[in-house]
């Protein structure tokens, strides 16, 4: 199941860039982001409170906390820079730059996480950093 929720994230990160980039045309790119953020905070504070998973609060750990939070820090910096990598380059080149997140992502989740790594995720990893590569390299 985790595979089609995969599918649907990527789908609707690709919508999020093309929709990003015609909303930021003029616009400030940090103001962008906090008007993003205030959609994804309502939607998801909306979902939380229909689900009745707001009791789930209590149950959370200092830890839990800790990396929530930190999760949280760094999901706002990288909508931050992905908005603003969207106001001065195309979306076709910035979306798959954007993507270099996976090969970091496998690299810590091996180092941090204790994750076994299959050659077949590596192998994609690999290809990933290799179409990043040839979009870094146009000179256009």
């Amino acid at each position: 199941m985790w595979k089609y929720y995969a599918i649907l994230s990527a789908i609707f990160a690709s919508l999020t860039a093309i929709f990003a980039k015609i909303g930021i045309k003029n616009v400030d790119s940090n103001l962008a982001t906090a008007i993003r953020t205030c959609v994804i905070l309502l939607i998801t504070w909306g979902i939380v409170f229909f689900s009745n998973s707001i009791n789930g609060v209590k149950e959370l750990t200092k830890i839990n906390w800790l990396f929530l939070i930190l999760s949280g820090g760094a999901t706002g910096l990288s909508w931050l820079f992905y908005f603003k990598a969207l106001q001065l380059g195309d979306a076709s080149k910035v979306a798959p730059i954007d993507k270099l997140s996976v090969i970091f992502t496998i690299f810590l989740s091996f180092i941090i996480l204790k994750e076994s790594v299959s050659w077949k995720v590596l192998l994609g990893g690999l290809l990933i950093t290799c179409g990043s590569l040839v979009i870094l390299m146009d000179k256009q």
